[in-house]
């Protein structure tokens, strides 16, 4: 079998230890305290912190002890069906040959960057957590990178490896040659590349036995490009602390994860919600990291998925949810869900009611940044408000503000800030790398602004009205795309929207509103279907809000994930691209 051969360096690692199984109908769920899970409070920052040692090491011993179910840490699904489950024994066994082959074979050292384009394949999660036991600092990428992105990205981090598939690697040998710094590239794939070394055959012939690095808490573990919907990406330099802050009560009461949770986040390795949602999180509580690889988002697969596999917990962007809402599923009653978490873009009310009436489920929001992490979300014990992402999570003082710091009065628009003094909180970004001056204008006054345009309500829930970049500014009106978005979705004609900013040389912008229609809308005229969405949208906001331009498309931009790419429209009606 090609999965047998695919995964060879797997098995000669551990023969006697794990296998390719069928999965079972239901993991085995008992009642498990979170004794020693822990073993941290709100108000005492270590001086040392290592996710690898202080987290994987520690389940890997309550494994050994008999203290931890016999849960995967790890399961893992192809494309094709085939699984994978690993133990926190044998990850942090594979984790520290990875750790061999990069400190000891190939002389990378503490500090080091190395850049990560890998899909959903198991190596993502190897090479990140050895890497975090050396000290190199990673670089996750989306597999969606062209040349000239790979080519920005090792000049600017000056990464000395690369970690990519086969079918990235000719786009970066086409740049390797203006990138002095770059002097080892890995390939995970089944076929042998000139000038790259083999990961799993590395791995193979590595030691198992590897010494932890002591990483100070504030040492840098990881660095996020944002997502440039203005000017070039930043690297957002994230410390141990980001992953330390998981560890905390308060935070842990986002998603209140037991040993007995399969948790399942959809978002692409790129991304710091995948960092989050697919391996600090989970793993900071004992749980199973569940992943289900797909070359793009299905809706039809994540059912399917959700019926047959015991999840318990689930996350993914808002569209992921509403895609689901749109095939007509005879039933989305999932047998073991419970928990439904959503953020990345903003969520529209409707979604809301009608997973709520289909599945049975709330949509807790959650709100966060490259910059941040998780920065508010809504807790079990709040109750929903339908357009709000929730509260500020600890140990995040958030508030609104105008453009000088101040802080604005409840039910104001302003920008989300972040306190960072006098006290710069754990979890929060050290700094833009390589970038001073793009650091000191992220700060405004005493806080961290975030760029994000929102509303705090007396009780301090927040609203995401949408980037400041992504405002439109029409004959003097601001305009936030999501209202738009949200009057729109309420037509039975509108499957998906996404508005953006048009140029215009009477008013300088106007609203434009991308429509993908609904199968019952397909055929009828475009013109009068325009004039009903412009009245429609009339009707539910101010008027000055209305698209005064409509194109229907069959499908938006969307990365793998299903996020809308909404700077790719952008830069598309600006002529751009």
């Amino acid at each position: 079998m090609q999965w047998l051969i695919r995964f060879r360096v797997f098995r000669a690692i551990h023969k006697s230890s794990y296998g390719f199984h069928p999965a079972p109908w239901q993991v085995r769920c008992q009642s498990s305290s979170n004794a020693g899970a822990a073993r941290w409070n709100d108000h005492e920052v270590p001086e040392e912190f290592n996710f690898a040692n202080s987290v994987l090491d520690y389940w890997a011993q309550m494994e050994k002890e008999g203290k931890r179910s016999t849960n995967p840490a790890f399961w893992w699904v192809s494309s094709q069906g085939e699984e994978l489950k690993w133990s926190f024994r044998e990850m942090a066994d594979l984790t520290r040959r990875v750790a061999n082959v990069f400190t000891q074979t190939c002389g990378l050292q503490q500090g080091d960057h190395l850049a990560l384009i890998l899909p959903h394949v198991p190596e993502w999660w190897l090479v990140t957590v050895g890497c975090i036991r050396t000290g190199i600092i990673i670089l996750p990428g989306t597999i969606q990178l062209k040349a000239k992105d790979i080519l920005y990205r090792l000049q600017m981090s000056k990464a000395k490896a690369i970690v990519t598939t086969d079918t990235l690697a000719p786009e970066v040998d086409s740049v390797a040659p203006e990138c002095p710094a770059l002097k080892n590239k890995f390939l995970v794939s089944d076929h042998r590349r000139n000038g790259w070394l083999d990961l799993r055959s590395l791995m193979n012939s590595a030691s198992p036995d590897h010494t932890c690095v002591k990483s100070k808490t504030m040492d840098p573990m990881v660095i996020f490009f944002t997502s440039g919907t203005t000017g070039l990406p930043k690297m957002a330099k994230h410390s141990h602390g980001l992953a330390l802050r998981a560890s905390f009560p308060s935070c842990r009461k986002l998603m209140d994860l037991k040993m007995s949770d399969v948790f399942w986040c959809l978002s692409d390795p790129g991304w710091v919600m995948c960092f989050f949602g697919s391996l600090i999180e989970p793993w900071t509580a004992g749980s199973t990291v569940f992943i289900h690889h797909m070359p793009r988002v299905d809706p039809k697969v994540i059912v399917q998925t959700l019926f047959k596999y015991p999840i318990t917990q689930l996350m993914g962007v808002p569209s992921i949810f509403r895609m689901i809402l749109q095939q007509n599923f005879t039933s989305l009653r999932f047998p073991t869900l419970k928990y439904c978490y959503t953020g990345g873009e903003a969520q529209l009310p409707e979604d809301h009611k009608e997973w709520k009436r289909q599945t049975g489920l709330l949509l807790y929001g959650i709100y966060g940044q490259s910059e941040t992490g998780a920065a508010c979300g809504t807790l079990r014990e709040m109750k929903i408000k339908l357009d709000s992402t929730g509260k500020a999570l600890a140990p995040y003082d958030i508030q609104i503000i105008d453009d000088k710091g101040n802080v604005l009065p409840p039910n104001t628009e302003g920008n989300i800030g972040i306190r960072i003094k006098p006290t710069r909180p754990l979890g929060i970004f050290m700094c833009y790398e390589g970038d001073p001056e793009k650091t000191a204008q992220s700060e405004c006054g005493d806080f961290y602004n975030t760029g994000d345009r929102a509303t705090m309500d007396a009780e301090g829930y927040i609203s995401f009205l949408g980037r400041d970049d992504d405002i439109i500014n029409a004959s003097g009106y601001r305009i936030g795309p999501t209202e738009v978005e949200n009057a729109l979705a309420e037509h039975p004609a509108v499957a998906e929207s996404a508005v953006i900013s048009s140029p215009d040389p009477k008013r300088g912008e106007v609203v434009k509103a991308f429509i993908v229609l609904t199968p019952q809308f397909l055929s009828q005229d475009r013109d009068h279907l325009t004039k009903e969405l412009q009245q429609h949208v009339k009707s539910l906001t101010a008027p000055y809000k209305y698209p005064r331009k409509v194109e229907f498309v069959p499908e938006l931009p969307k990365t793998v994930t299903g996020k809308i790419r909404r700077s790719e429209l952008r830069r598309k009606e600006f002529g751009l691209m």
